[in-house]
């Protein structure tokens, strides 16, 4: 039986981008699908059931963050957000509300190609780790479920998304070591060679504010370490 194309939809109220970008991603091979503002790709999600969305912060009717936060609810699905602002508390919004990975206008659009990709093979890469079966990884009072892609933090559970969920298990697969952004770009996002290091910083920055700060330790100019945590007092 032939797969069928992976589908995205792509958010964007000014016309001409969305039509770039839409004509891009189907000249490489995707089935698009388009909308213009925040209501219409709510609605456009549930029609479409895309298996990733192209998402716009600034959006008539309501925000990327609310589409995020709204689609996030129904089910989980990588976003790559587009902002026109390379502001980090922009950035830290849209992935606290779910956002996988980001792009800053104007873009190449050989480089928004190459995250699509990207996101979509770790999702593939996550479905043959849950089909095949994992062990639970336990550091302290931190558990890991790589093949649930769950995650508890002092028994509470921790939501995560896919992005950030993959940054834990590469850290955890190394507890204590320092792994350089190169290292991470590389075996988390994909990305060989040293661009796109803020890129780790904002997802770590999110990912702390979900499992705790001191979980995470920086190593400046170098990296970053899982270090094992217990809650209980003293």
């Amino acid at each position: 039986m032939t797969q069928r194309p992976r589908r995205i939809l792509v958010v964007e109220d000014e016309p001409v981008i969305n039509g770039a970008v839409s004509d891009r991603l189907t000249a490489e091979g995707y089935d698009v699908a388009q909308a213009y503002d925040g209501p219409a790709a709510v609605q456009a999600f549930a029609e479409h059931e895309p298996d990733l969305v192209v998402l716009d912060v600034m959006l008539p009717g309501f925000d990327g963050h609310e589409v995020c936060r709204r689609v996030q609810a129904v089910r989980p699905v990588p976003v790559l957000m587009l902002t026109a602002r390379d502001d980090e508390t922009d950035i830290l919004v849209g992935l606290g509300v779910g956002a996988d990975d980001y792009l800053t206008k104007p873009f190449r659009m050989r480089e928004l190609v190459a995250r699509v990709a990207s996101l979509l093979r770790r999702v593939d890469r996550a479905a043959a780790l849950a089909g095949a079966g994992s062990a639970a990884t336990d550091l302290g009072d931190l558990r890991i479920d790589a093949g649930a892609r769950r995650v508890w933090a002092a028994e509470d559970e921790v939501h995560l998304t896919p992005t950030e969920f993959d940054l834990l298990v590469c850290l955890a697969s190394e507890p204590g070591t320092v792994l350089t952004r190169e290292r991470l770009l590389a075996d988390v996002w994909g990305w060989p060679g040293a661009s796109g290091t803020r890129t780790v910083d904002s997802h770590v920055k999110a990912l702390r504010a979900k499992i705790g700060a001191d979980r995470v330790r920086t190593v400046h100019g170098v990296g970053y370490a899982l270090e094992a945590h217990r809650s209980d007092g003293p």
